[in-house]
């Protein structure tokens, strides 16, 4: 890993001569332009600047909103570790950035090997090994201590777009499941060559995810549904989510409970599902939140429910990250700064911090 290992820092105010200025906010970075500390600075009429009291504080980051840089290509996914102390990013260069949350955010590692882009990036649940899917038909498992590739699995025959952990609640590092073009669903156990298990869906999947208890799987498709399996029983279906009027984009399960499954689609909506054995709704969909909106572009756009359940989270073609109040459907909050649709937001998992990833190949780290 000693090659690929990456470091910047925050420039401070007595680096002028090597730093870059951008309009307020203002940024401030190194020159390799890895992490960038973003904060106002207000001016008197005489343009001197004053030094105000800082706002309180309400996570470990160096400072309230922090902007990563180096991928030479879009970023299409990121997302924390399971402890919080660092985060991944995939892009369309092909490459996996292995990054620290605190501190200068400084890049740690690089993952390579791929041929295609990334499409899904996820942490396998003792933060010490990650499982990336590829526009090369490939799904990998990496070892994030040593860099090294631990297996490549090559069963998909169009591009791999999704993938996801599969851990049947014992924190297993080794089973996970993926989706793809070619309407396949695998089920992968690092230790086997091929996969353990498949389902014939049908129709290009996107998006994929297991339950927490690791006893089903869903996948989000063109057929405007998110389809669940049990794992016992993957013959038939045991549950369809309709109500999506274009392809799904992205699903992701809440991390407390399991009870909650959000979903993104082409038709401009983000809904939740309610998951429980007993749900009371015929269709299941709990809630429909708008303001978060595709184009042409139609990227894959990866939601999130926060760690208390609470709010709702996802990226959208307006370049902005929105976030929803997951009980009333209100908006909470419309965080910009973007240059391009934002691909991907994760929630952090023990602090009030949200991580963006976008096509104009950054990301930003902040404080809600």
């Amino acid at each position: 890993m000693a090659d690929h290992k990456r470091k910047g820092s925050s420039a401070s105010f007595s680096d002028a001569d090597d730093v870059q200025m951008q309009s307020s906010p203002l940024a401030y970075t190194d020159a390799q332009g890895t992490a960038l500390a973003l904060a106002k600075r207000p001016k008197t009429d005489d343009n001197t600047a004053l030094i105000k009291a800082a706002p309180k504080r309400t996570s470990g980051l160096q400072a309230p909103i922090m902007q990563l840089t180096g991928h030479s290509g879009e970023v299409t996914t990121c997302r924390f570790s399971p402890d919080g102390a660092h985060l991944a990013s995939g892009s369309a260069d092909k490459q996996v950035f292995l990054w620290n949350t605190y501190g200068d955010c400084s890049n740690y590692g690089v993952l390579q090997g791929n041929k295609g882009t990334i499409l899904e990036l996820q942490w396998m649940p003792s933060g010490e090994r990650l499982i990336t899917a590829s526009a090369d038909t490939s799904v990998s498992i990496w070892d994030t201590t040593t860099g090294e590739r631990i297996k490549r699995c090559r069963r998909h025959t169009e591009a791999a777009n999704a993938c996801s952990p599969l851990s049947f609640g014992t924190g297993d590092d080794d089973v996970f499941i993926s989706g793809a073009d070619d309407g396949m669903l695998l089920l992968w156990d690092a230790r086997e060559r091929r996969p353990v298990n498949a389902v014939e869906h049908g129709v290009p999947i996107t998006s994929v995810a297991a339950s927490q208890s690791g006893n089903m799987v869903y996948a989000g498709s063109l057929d405007n549904c998110i389809t669940g399996w049990d794992v016992r029983n993957l013959s038939e279906p045991s549950l369809v989510l309709c109500g999506h009027s274009d392809s799904v984009m992205g699903i992701s399960i809440s991390p407390k409970t399991g009870n909650y499954l959000v979903s993104t689609s082409l038709d401009n909506t983000v809904r939740l599902w309610d998951l429980r054995p007993y749900c009371r709704l015929p269709n299941r969909c709990e809630r429909v939140f708008t303001g978060a909106p595709h184009n042409f572009e139609r990227n894959l756009i990866r939601p999130a429910i926060d760690r208390d359940e609470t709010m709702v989270a996802s990226g959208s073609a307006d370049r902005t990250m929105t976030i929803w109040n997951l009980r009333s459907g209100e908006i909470k909050y419309k965080l910009p700064g973007h240059k391009g649709c934002v691909t991907q937001v994760d929630f952090h998992p023990h602090e009030p911090v949200v991580l963006s990833g976008s096509v104009d190949r950054s990301m930003f780290v902040g404080e809600i």
